[in-house]
């Protein structure tokens, strides 16, 4: 999957990044490097749904698809 990511520098110092298309999702980091890094734990938290907090019926199914 490839998401878009719109960096902007932030006005205190370092950078902040926002995934347009996963609302809410967004990050900082003082450094480049830091940013990146914080980019994939923003994106796979904000992708992640813990289906045991989810009540599901016997007749319910769970499906996994990538996009």
């Amino acid at each position: 999957m490839k998401l878009k990511t719109i960096v902007h520098k932030a006005e205190e110092g370092g950078y902040w990044a926002e995934v347009p298309s996963i609302p809410g999702c967004l990050t900082q980091g003082d450094t480049w490097e830091e940013l990146l890094q914080n980019i994939y734990e923003a994106i796979e938290a904000c992708l992640s749904v813990d289906t045991e907090a989810i009540e599901l019926k016997p007749e319910d199914k769970v499906l996994e698809i990538a996009v």
